[in-house]
């Protein structure tokens, strides 16, 4: 009887296996279906785009930023100066963090993505605006403990259902491993929108608006932190983020952000 029940399982399981060119036929045919269906579109511009990502009209006018750019800042620099440099705006005010990265520029085509996630719950953009954001912050990301996002207020988090900054921490987290500390951070009081208020506006704005958690500090303390938000102007809201960190303790923290405002190419001093 068992010798009966042994050639029946190895008949049925050569059976299964020959069919297997047959299944990955089928497999193929439904995702080519699906595909015909549900073209893949440009996250930008949102046209049918071969594979995923954005169409060659919008890569084109997507402003990547890559060395040369200072040490501290990740401005861009006109020239190479050489490794290490700093800038100008570097020196004369030194941020709390110890280094910044940014993916692109915040052109029209980024503007336009960031919008997208922001305020219009196009949460699809955030794998691939993170898996942008990871390139350009390997070195970063490479030596980092925890991803901490900028954290919005309980008022502004719940008429926007979701937070930007976590959607792209955790985008990036998925593609490198690091974990993601999403409530360590918090925002203890309201603040206005930084749009249209001046460097020291921002500043004041956003002066005393973050904290650790108690109850999160363990998370924080002797962790090398990469701070993610979306956008880099100024430079005030992750410098308030950096400072309660380091309050709590962090061994160091960086700042990794999808776009950054770049008025002018810099050079160095």
């Amino acid at each position: 009887m068992q010798a009966m029940a042994d050639r029946l399982a190895q008949s049925a399981g050569t059976a299964w296996t020959s069919l297997a060119p047959v299944r990955r036929a089928l497999q193929r045919a439904a995702q080519l279906a699906l595909d015909i269906a549900l073209p893949t579109l440009c996250v930008a511009c949102r046209e049918p785009v071969a594979g995923d990502g954005v169409c060659a009209a919008c890569w084109a006018q997507l402003s990547f930023i890559a060395p040369p750019y200072c040490d501290r800042l990740g401005i861009p620099f006109v020239y190479d100066p050489g490794p290490g440099m700093l800038s100008m705006q570097a020196i004369a005010d030194p941020p709390a963090y110890a280094r910044a990265r940014a993916a692109v520029r915040y052109d029209d085509i980024a503007k336009t993505l960031v919008h997208g996630l922001k305020f219009h719950d196009r949460t699809d953009l955030a794998p691939t605006m993170g898996q942008w954001m990871a390139h350009a912050g390997k070195p970063l990301l490479d030596e980092a403990d925890v991803l901490v996002p900028v954290p919005l207020h309980w008022r502004r988090g719940f008429s926007r259902r979701y937070n930007q900054s976590g959607a792209l921490a955790r985008a990036i987290g998925k593609q490198t491993g690091l974990p993601v500390a999403v409530e360590a951070l918090r925002r203890i009081r309201p603040t206005a929108h930084q749009i249209g208020l001046s460097r020291s506006e921002r500043a004041a704005n956003v002066q005393g608006a973050f904290k650790v958690a108690a109850d999160r500090k363990h998370v924080i303390q002797g962790r090398r932190v990469v701070l993610i938000d979306d956008v880099l102007t100024s430079g005030a809201t992750v410098d308030a983020c950096a400072r309660a960190l380091l309050r709590a303790k962090a061994a160091s923290v960086d700042v990794l952000v999808f776009a950054r405002v770049v008025d002018t190419l810099k050079s160095p001093i």
